[in-house]
């Protein structure tokens, strides 16, 4: 009942399926909605603003790597706190000469180009981002000896976004993890309501 009301409200107000039309169908209602939260609730970006068929792309590019399904909206969450969506958004400015450093949609700095990647596109830098995190999970589950997937899985979303730690980052959170849970807590609540 729940998928079903969800996908009426989103033939309602998204129009439906996505634009490009080929996403497979199972992995549209799995996420169909996480891309409602992560549309009408980021509040670094306005809903009307918000290019839907990124989202879905972005769905796409996370899928790829198979997260746990808790953490389903992960990628959809670090660009909605990094840059609220926007392909060109710039950030952590220098103090003295006022160049950002960080750029796009992941809000990635400069040392990401020697991978080629060009961190004005947003699907390649959202790649890029999700097999980085993947790439932490072996040291990740080395280091911290998590039996638990999520947990690995957060441990290494932290290791890759923050600075190298000698004593690693096993028991951190990543900020992008609040608005994901916050946009979990909304789904639950509306489950609830509709009584599915």
């Amino acid at each position: 009942m729940n998928v079903l009301l969800t996908t009426l409200l989103s033939t309602v107000i998204l129009g439906g399926y996505p634009q490009d039309n080929n996403i497979d169908e199972a992995l549209y209602y799995a996420y169909l909605p996480i891309v409602d939260e992560a549309t009408y609730n980021c509040k670094y970006a306005t809903p009307e603003k918000v290019d839907v068929n990124l989202l879905w792309e972005l769905v796409k590019i996370e899928a790829k790597q198979n997260p746990p399904e808790a953490l389903r909206g992960m990628l959809l969450a670090a660009a909605c706190h990094e840059s609220g969506y926007q392909p060109n958004a710039l950030g952590d400015f220098t103090k003295r000469t006022r160049r950002a450093r960080a750029k796009g949609i992941m809000q990635q700095w400069k040392w990401v180009e020697k991978y080629g990647v060009n961190r004005f596109d947003p699907l390649q830098a959202a790649d890029f981002w999700m097999k980085h995190v993947v790439r932490q999970l072996k040291s990740v589950k080395k280091r911290c000896k998590f039996r638990s997937q999520k947990r690995l899985w957060i441990a290494a979303w932290v290791t890759s976004i923050r600075y190298p730690k000698a004593s690693g980052r096993c028991y951190e959170r990543p900020l992008h993890l609040r608005i994901l849970k916050k946009w979990k807590r909304n789904l639950k609540r509306k489950s609830k309501l509709t009584g599915c």
